[in-house]
């Protein structure tokens, strides 16, 4: 097999959730281009639809499956839903994440610190567990699951988020070492600071994004898109040997921290 047949996803089919928008979306269209069918998820089956639309008017294979992702109902639905679809799974890329707060560790919310846990943490680990028997059958599959640079190193405002991305960090190695006998890889994709809705409270704030972006060696914040030949790489038979690893993608952040 050559380099670029390695990276062929022809007759694949990925699950991305949080992908009606930014990284996800970015990430979703990058395995369709590269042939795989590509299930769209969002809490809004319009959104979803919105990209499908999008995606399938370039001639890429894309359905809409609506999910709210903090919910077990939602996540079995999108799991039964892309198995009567497609018929098999064989990507997973768990994208979808909150931030509802920004400050001081011991000012948040039980309620909020619940929220952040299911929706970073439990979610990504249960849906990674619904699709496991599908990945069994193929003896084949991938996870990759979107932490943060944040889960690396501690910021200001940002812990309770950073705690969840840093658990997703220990997930992703678990899964790695425990379902490697099942042909599974499992990998963790760090992204620095991306230009999305996401972290649009500091990008839009030009005296801290000056100061964010003097931090960078590259000099600047990322875009979605950025994030995709890493997710493409991870996904196909180009990576099948990596496992348990987790990649920044931060404009060398991390070095500069």
């Amino acid at each position: 097999m050559n380099a670029k047949e390695q990276f062929n996803l022809t007759g694949k089919v990925a699950i991305i959730t949080g992908s009606s928008k930014g990284i996800g979306k970015a990430i979703a269209k990058g395995l369709a281009e590269h042939g795989a069918n590509v299930i769209i998820s969002s809490r809004n089956q319009e959104a979803c639809d919105k990209v499908v639309n999008e995606f399938s008017s370039e001639g890429l294979k894309a359905k809409g499956i609506a999910c709210h992702i903090g919910k077990e109902d939602d996540r079995v639905k999108l799991v039964d839903k892309t198995i009567e679809a497609f018929g098999r799974i064989d990507i997973l890329v768990n994208n979808a994440a909150i931030n509802p707060v920004y400050g001081p560790i011991e000012d948040v919310d039980p309620e909020i610190f619940d929220k952040i846990i299911d929706v970073n943490v439990k979610a990504p680990w249960s849906l990674s567990n619904l699709v496991l028997p599908h990945f069994k059958q193929t003896k084949k599959g991938s996870i990759i699951n979107i932490a943060s640079v944040e889960a690396l190193t501690p910021g200001f405002g940002l812990g309770l988020y950073s705690t969840s991305k840093a658990a997703i960090l220990m997930l992703t190695k678990n899964q790695a070492k425990e379902w490697g006998r099942f042909g599974v890889n499992a990998n963790a994709i760090c992204p620095g600071l991306i230009k999305t809705k996401f972290s649009a409270a500091l990008w839009t704030n030009e005296k801290l994004l000056n100061k964010l972006e003097k931090s960078i060696p590259s000099g600047r914040m990322g875009m979605p898109e950025e994030m995709v030949g890493l997710a493409c790489l991870l996904a196909s038979d180009a990576g099948s040997y990596m496992t348990g690893g987790v990649y920044t993608a931060d404009g060398g952040y991390m070095i500069a921290s």
